[in-house]
């Protein structure tokens, strides 16, 4: 499939598809003419790619991941090496932390929210 079908089926730019593949994470044939042609598995591709940079990691940790992930189901490969699951172990450490950190803003604005619905300040007038 061409570049533009991959973007529409995947909601993702051309502009991100022509990175994903400088950087490695996708890879294209060509047609005689130049033009990129995706296999049909590259849908499921782009969306682990998006998913993973959801969750925060880099483009370099995304190439070293991807060769681990079916495309299917995204579960684990028999290529999943002891290295590459500690570094995700981390990664998601990372994540873990991050979570905790939004839940402890969001308790914070909460508190705010309830005691500013209690004692809610004057609107000032004449504006």
């Amino acid at each position: 499939m061409r570049i533009g079908e991959l973007a529409k089926r995947t909601a993702v730019s051309e502009r991100s598809l022509r990175y994903y593949e400088e950087q490695g994470l996708l890879y294209a044939d060509r047609t005689p003419g130049g033009h990129r042609d995706y296999p049909e598995s590259a849908v499921d591709r782009v969306v682990h790619i998006q998913e993973l940079f959801a969750a925060g990691l880099c483009s370099a940790k995304i190439v070293q991941l991807l060769p681990c992930m079916r495309d299917k189901d995204g579960g684990p490969s028999e290529t999943a090496t002891p290295w590459l699951v500690e570094e995700l172990a981390q990664e998601r450490a990372r994540i873990d932390r991050q979570v905790a950190e939004l839940l402890r803003a969001r308790d914070v604005l909460d508190e705010v929210i309830t005691a500013a619905s209690r004692n809610p300040l004057p609107v000032p007038s004449g504006s």
